[in-house]
């Protein structure tokens, strides 16, 4: 083999680790771990940059280790099929996990290292392992892994866990199902293909669409009680107010709509930006007003 072609082969071997790290999610999930930080005092740029690490490592693991269980149905999915197939994913994946506990514990505190173990285990062994192929309610329960993070970052700073630390958690969790149903009604064939009971295919579209109005409204009103008990201020009242209307109008539209293809789009796409906007609004309410 010439230096060229083992080159080549280096190359795609990092790129296949990175895109079992799935990059693009985890950017998400590090917003709502790293906001959380702020909010909860001044972080040193060193304490970030070990979080970001850590946090990194630890949902990549995860991700990668995702595949691996999922190896069977990936093929079946237009979504999933160009996923990378190295042999040594699990080993990958904990070797990750494994380095993201000893650093979030070495440099933060234990319990952040936990916290982030515990979303781990519970993707891989409760959501991916147990719920994903069972019930319609897979991404409902399992929501709770890519909730996790907002306690990680909240931990990483206080060393405990409190009310606004869990609201923050309650907010990801009840955002999910909305986020991930609009998803779902796009992508049913694959699911069909894959025997993965999604809840469009087992309760049907419209009450898919009905659930979702419903956690909208949930989410809506766990945003506004921080601002309730005094953990945020009018800077977060308003954008929380804001941002929750235009995705409730957005889910409305999908379950009025008799074409809800473009609609349901929207709502998926926004939905990131909702989430990222919601943690950003936190720290400028902190920051500026002192909540």
């Amino acid at each position: 083999m010439d230096v060229t072609v083992q080159e080549q082969t280096r190359t795609s071997l990092l790129r296949d680790m990175v895109m079992l790290t799935k990059p693009r999610i985890i950017s998400l999930l590090l917003v709502t771990t790293i906001a959380p930080m702020f909010v909860a005092g001044n972080p040193g740029w060193l304490l970030v940059l070990v979080v970001l690490l850590g946090g990194y490592l630890m949902a990549g693991g995860a991700n990668a280790v995702n595949m691996y269980l999922d190896r069977d149905i990936d093929t079946q999915m237009a979504r999933t099929r160009l996923r990378p197939i190295p042999s040594g994913r699990i080993a990958f994946g904990v070797a990750l996990a494994t380095a993201a506990t000893f650093l979030l514990a070495r440099f933060t505190n234990v319990l952040t290292a936990l916290l982030a173990l515990g979303g781990f285990y519970f993707y891989i062994f409760v959501y991916t392992g147990w719920l994903k192929r069972t019930t319609p309610q897979n991404i409902v329960i399992g929501g709770a892994a890519g909730a996790f993070p907002p306690l990680v970052g909240w931990a990483s700073m206080t060393g405990t866990i409190d009310l606004t630390a869990l609201y923050l958690f309650l907010i990801v969790f009840y955002w999910t199902p909305p986020h991930f149903w609009a998803l779902a009604l796009l992508k049913q064939r694959d699911y069909g293909r894959a025997g993965i009971p999604m809840a469009p295919l087992v309760w049907g579209e419209r009450e898919t669409m009905r659930q979702m109005v419903w956690y909208n409204v949930i989410l809506i009103a766990l945003t506004l009680m921080p601002f309730a008990f005094g953990a945020f201020g009018l800077i977060y009242f308003v954008s929380a107010i804001v941002l929750g209307g235009i995705l409730l109008v957005g889910v409305v539209r999908v379950s009025r709509s008799p074409e809800w293809t473009k609609p349901a789009w929207w709502v998926y796409k926004f939905s990131l930006l909702y989430l990222a906007l919601l943690f950003l609004a936190m720290v400028i309410d902190r920051k500026v007003l002192g909540a």
